[in-house]
């Protein structure tokens, strides 16, 4: 299911690419990620790079998305961190409002579905596992997605964007169930 529904995005992505209104761009920035829900936790630097569109319905509104690779994860005081990395699909919709002739500001939000590709755990005093592997981690993850910006003469991208999971990324019975968290700010280049 989930492999039918992320085959069902890209396609979706590439039949509205005949269309006039589509705009593709090129992104890389950096993020601070972390989870909700553990004491103890610190949040970890890590990347964030990948193709963004924008499919604009007038010149206000527009629908943006993409295929974005992400690490995330978290520290646990001196003893162990974990990176998962992620591929992140947003299906946001986006407002701007003109500041100038060649600026405009971009208010965007919307749900984001994500799909682990991989990464590792590592222990302080060493050893470490795969994560996505037989240890209990959850390949799918679905949650908000939200973010301001800006567009510079309509090829210049600037975006601050912050994520929050709905889905608890491992196996857990009882107690509170962690969420991902994640905050990024990201250059981008219009094609």
């Amino acid at each position: 299911m989930k492999k039918f529904l992320l085959m069902t995005i890209v396609l979706a992505m590439y039949a509205l690419a005949g269309f006039s209104q589509i705009k593709w761009d090129g992104r890389v920035g950096v993020n601070f990620s972390n989870v909700t829900k553990m004491e103890g936790t610190k949040a970890l630097p890590g990347f964030t790079l990948g193709l963004g569109m924008d499919y604009g319905f007038n010149e206000s509104w527009s629908f943006q998305s993409g295929l974005m690779f992400t690490s995330k994860g978290y520290k646990v005081k001196d003893m162990y961190k974990v990176r998962p990395v992620y591929l992140d699909i947003p299906l946001l919709g986006a407002y701007k409002i003109s500041v100038s002739e060649s600026t405009k500001f971009v208010i965007n939000a919307g749900p984001y579905l994500s799909f682990g590709l991989g990464g590792k755990a590592k222990y302080d005093k060493g050893g470490d596992y795969k994560v996505f592997g037989d240890d209990g981690w959850k390949r799918f993850d679905l949650g908000i997605q939200y973010g301001i910006g800006f567009e510079l003469s309509d090829r210049y991208l600037i975006n601050l964007t912050g994520q929050h999971g709905f889905i608890c990324p491992w196996d857990v019975e009882i107690g509170d169930k962690s969420k991902n968290m994640n905050f990024a700010i990201s250059l981008g280049y219009r094609f």
